[in-house]
């Protein structure tokens, strides 16, 4: 304890030197130096400075003050605070109809240095942001200074960038033609199809430099089916849809286009059409060996598909497939059913099938006509001989549905998409036949015909 209170006596000790050699001895001999002065006066005013409780508190008095001015310049210092302000604004004063200002930055920083109290107050006072005067310039490229409009005083501020380039034009105007996208089709009742959209406007203005303007490939009204509240079929109207200016490889073009917005008015239809679900194998599964289908009974016969009228017309039954790869007993399954290609929306999404198998019978048909698909239509094709032109089908099913079999609808083909030039070339041959449940196999596998120019 009594070695804690010799080191706190020797740091009191430290101290109290510290301010006699910085503050009391310096005083002192200021006052020495004046009583010096008064020394042969012989007024009181000698007395009291000489007096050694007058020096006392001179001294004192004087280091009190030295010591509250210090103490102030370095609140002072320790109080200094920036602030900065991102992406302010940055607004162009200048004859709008005449000119086009390129390079200016739409927004940039401002620092306020200051207090933290006066850059509160700064923020909460009224401001017209960061402007640029060009009013009294011509065209052509200048370098000019952002100012920072604020009315409150007592900060200090800077602005990021400072200074900029701008390029000033000729303002001119060109006219286009309208066209429009729609905006999130998905978002539209998937029985609803829009057979038509009529525009308020179909050619606009747009105004810019002349070299902008020449970039300007078409100009598209945004559609937004988003906007649409409860839509039915008939007409429906949109307003205000935007205008964008694109350029030939669809990037947006910064021009200046009147009128800024159009009205859209939208035809809705709701065409629907009923076909029947068609259960089929998938490509290529076979049952167990020496079984057939008997039946492929779906849970629903038919089913309502949502199209426009154009693609529904091209639809007349929807397929259903089953995996009876390898099966060789009754079965059920749960399918999901698929949309076809362009069809919007159908009324059933799931079914069940069931399946039922039979011991697997088989005729054969002879002499089936071989006929050929997807030739160019630059050439024809013949077969080398009488027995390329035709082979025997064998078809194996269930006895009944072999019973039924319409052998007429049995087609065999070849498919000549790959052959695009003239020669002899030998082709595979596939058949096909009106019923899904049945099997059909060529006897003839390959065929040799030959291809030449008509």
């Amino acid at each position: 304890m009594k070695k804690l209170i010799k080191k706190i006596c020797r740091f009191i000790g430290k101290i109290i030197l510290f301010f006699d050699k910085i503050l009391i001895t310096p005083i002192m001999k200021l006052i020495l130096k004046i009583t010096d002065f008064f020394k042969n006066t012989g007024s009181d005013f000698e007395k009291f400075v000489t007096s050694k409780k007058s020096l006392l508190v001179i001294s004192l008095l004087i280091a009190f003050l030295a010591f509250f001015k210090l103490d102030k310049d370095s609140n002072i210092m320790m109080n200094n605070y920036a602030e900065r302000l991102n992406n302010q604004a940055v607004t162009a004063i200048y004859n709008e109809e005449a000119y086009v200002v390129e390079g200016l930055p739409k927004t940039a920083d401002v620092v306020l240095i200051g207090n933290k109290s006066n850059i509160f107050l700064a923020k909460q006072y009224p401001t017209k942001g960061i402007s640029v005067d060009l009013r009294e310039l011509s065209t052509g490229t200048h370098r000019v200074q952002l100012k920072y409009s604020q009315s409150f005083g007592f900060v200090d501020y800077t602005i990021d960038p400072s200074y900029v380039t701008v390029v000033i034009y000729d303002k001119v105007s060109a006219s286009r033609e309208v066209g429009y996208e729609l905006l999130h089709r998905e978002s539209l009742d998937s029985k609803l199809d829009i057979t038509d959209v009529s525009l308020s406007k179909t050619e606009i203005t747009i105004k810019g430099n002349e070299d902008t303007l020449k970039k300007v490939g078409y100009v598209k009204a945004l559609i937004d089916l988003n906007n649409l509240v409860n839509p039915k079929a008939g007409k429906v109207s949109l307003k205000n849809c935007s205008l964008i200016a694109y350029d030939d490889s669809g990037k947006v073009v910064d021009v200046e286009i009147l009128p800024t917005t159009i009205d859209a008015e939208l035809t809705l239809s709701s065409s629907s059409k009923t076909v029947p679900i068609k259960v089929m194998p998938e490509e290529g599964d076979k049952l167990a060996l020496g079984y057939a289908i008997s039946s492929l009974t779906p849970s629903s016969n038919s089913i309502e598909i949502f199209g426009s009228e154009e693609n529904l017309a091209k639809i007349d039954f929807v397929p259903v497939y089953v995996d009876v790869d390898g099966v060789s007993e009754n079965k059920t399954y749960t399918v999901n059913v698929q949309k076809p290609n362009g069809v919007r929306d159908i009324s059933i999404k799931t079914i069940t099938v069931n399946l039922t198998v039979t011991k697997e019978s088989q005729i054969e048909i002879p002499e089936v006509g071989i006929i050929h698909q997807n030739l160019d239509q630059s050439l024809q094709v013949m077969p080398t001989s009488k027995e390329d032109a035709v082979t025997a089908v064998l078809v194996k099913g269930s006895e009944e549905s072999l019973k039924t079999l319409d052998s007429s609808k049995v087609v065999a083909v070849i498919d000549l998409s790959k052959y695009t030039s003239p020669g002899e070339y030998e082709v595979d041959v596939k058949v096909t036949g009106e019923d899904a449940k049945l099997v059909y196999e060529p006897k003839t596998k390959k065929v040799k015909v030959v291809i030449s120019k008509k």
